[in-house]
């Protein structure tokens, strides 16, 4: 089991994970980041001025992979 931990980025800030979580395959890890940005999403959808956010998930080895969430908008608000 490798040891994952899912940083949070937005608008140039990064929250670092001190703990991470074990996971046996990165696809664990891949629904675990997908699940935090889900649980990311829900807390931003009710801001006006939502920053695009990513999970970058890496090893003790480094970086593994990123996802993020973009909120793009047309410049017209209906």
């Amino acid at each position: 089991m490798a040891r994952y931990y899912f940083d949070i980025r937005d608008d140039g800030n990064i929250y670092p994970d001190e703990q991470g979580l074990e996971f046996a395959t990165q696809r664990e890890a891949e629904v675990e980041a997908a699940q935090t940005l889900t649980g990311l999403a829900r807390d931003l959808a009710v801001q006006d001025d939502r920053p695009d956010v990513a999970v970058e998930v890496r090893t003790e080895n480094g970086r593994v992979f990123q996802a993020a969430l973009i909120f793009d908008q047309n410049a017209k608000r209906h």
